[in-house]
């Protein structure tokens, strides 16, 4: 078996993302790696994966550890493993559309309002 090492393309094997291509961008602990498809290329976005729900293929991008999205796809298109896995390259319009989308802003927690009195402080105030 293969290792499993930055750079390596792998196939997810089980989840929602099964049968879908990523890369090992990391490799955390014993089980887990950062993997990362790109989304816009494959639908496999960066998060941590189990090394059990990885095939790894024979492939290999040299690439840097962690390395950005528009840095994995430029190594695919490099070594002509976009064609060879049946990818759809996007469009430069797509990718332009990708980087302008915002990133998810924390809602700002709202204040808690000033607590109703009691009963009894109304029945205090009417005397």
């Amino acid at each position: 078996m293969a290792t499993l090492e930055v750079g390596r393309v792998v196939m997810k094997t089980a989840g929602r993302e099964a049968g879908k291509y990523a890369v090992v961008l990391k490799k955390m602990d014993s089980a887990f790696v950062l993997i990362s498809g790109p989304k816009i290329l494959t639908g496999v976005k960066r998060r941590r994966c189990n090394i059990n729900q990885l095939q790894p293929l024979q492939h290999i991008l040299e690439i840097k550890e962690e390395a950005a999205d528009e840095d994995i796809i430029s190594a695919l298109e490099k070594s002509n493993i976009i064609t060879q896995l049946g990818l759809r390259r996007p469009s430069a319009a797509e990718i332009k559309a990708e980087k302008a989308k915002p990133a998810k802003e924390e809602k700002p927690k709202k204040e808690k309002k000033e607590e109703k009195p009691k009963k009894e402080d109304k029945k205090e105030k009417k005397k």
